[in-house]
């Protein structure tokens, strides 16, 4: 079975919405990672752990739009490029996906994710998406959060977590670290 790990700079009150602000991200504070906040290379190691880490990348329509047309040249994500790639959406068409990012599979339903999840193969990385991780954490099918939590309250955007009524879910805390710049990395197992 596959470990599906969602991973996100998330602010304070949970929003995940338009972190870096470049193209396609709207929202009123986009960019909010990397204004006001000192940059301190040892707040980012697990990202670059995560990418050593990955099997295969996981993103829904919108995030996947987003990154195609950019990540496929850029140096930091080279080692990336090869990975596979599966997009949860019920829209996007075969002819909307890149040629030169490695093997693209569109997932059309949750029951899809579920299947690539019980197939053999290590973590799977999810990159963006708030409106996939909802519907995956709502479904139970997230295994680990990396989350960096930002000290700031953006008051709007689209949220890590849905309000959907469902049962209390565990999580066990497998790491955690807070940097001087008010940077706190936790990472949490979903307890089984």
């Amino acid at each position: 079975m596959r470990t599906l790990i969602y991973t996100a700079f998330v602010s304070l009150d949970g929003v995940v919405d338009s972190p870096g602000g470049g193209p396609g991200e709207n929202h009123r504070s986009g960019g909010w990672t990397f204004r006001d906040i000192e940059f301190l290379p040892e707040a980012y190691e697990l990202k670059g752990r995560e990418i050593g880490e990955a099997a295969a990348l996981m993103f829904g329509r919108t995030s996947y739009e987003a990154f195609a047309p950019v990540w496929p040249d850029m140096e930091d994500f080279a080692a990336l490029k090869e990975l596979p790639k599966f997009v949860v959406s019920t829209t996007l068409g075969e002819d909307a996906l890149v040629k030169n990012w490695g093997d693209i599979t569109i997932l059309r339903s949750l029951q899809d994710v579920a299947a690539v999840k019980e197939s053999d193969g290590g973590p799977i990385i999810i990159n963006g998406s708030a409106t996939l991780a909802r519907n995956l954490s709502d479904a139970g099918l997230i295994d680990r959060y990396h989350l960096l939590v930002f000290p700031v309250l953006l008051g709007a955007g689209k949220r890590m977590f849905s309000d959907t009524d469902k049962d209390k879910q565990l999580l066990k805390v497998a790491e955690s670290e807070t940097y001087a710049n008010g940077i706190t990395k936790l990472v949490y197992d979903v307890v089984r």
